[in-house]
């Protein structure tokens, strides 16, 4: 995982790995916070993915993955 951390840490993912392949987010498509942590709905050129970075494990996760047609 890449992110840009300004004031704070992850801000917004600029790049993950998913099954050996690094994407780079092109977009953010919108961003929400849960119990579980900071949610991305992002879209790469290939995937739209769905990451979460929970603040209290400082670990982030691919919650969904999606090919774009």
């Amino acid at each position: 995982m890449e992110c840009y951390s300004g004031h704070t840490y992850a801000q917004r993912p600029r790049a993950f790995t998913w099954r050996g392949q690094r994407y780079q987010v092109e977009a953010v498509e919108r961003t929400w916070r849960t119990p579980q942590g900071l949610h991305f709905r992002v879209r790469t050129d290939k995937l739209r993915a769905e990451l979460v970075y929970d603040e209290t494990q400082h670990r982030w996760s691919l919650f969904s993955v999606s090919e774009l047609a």
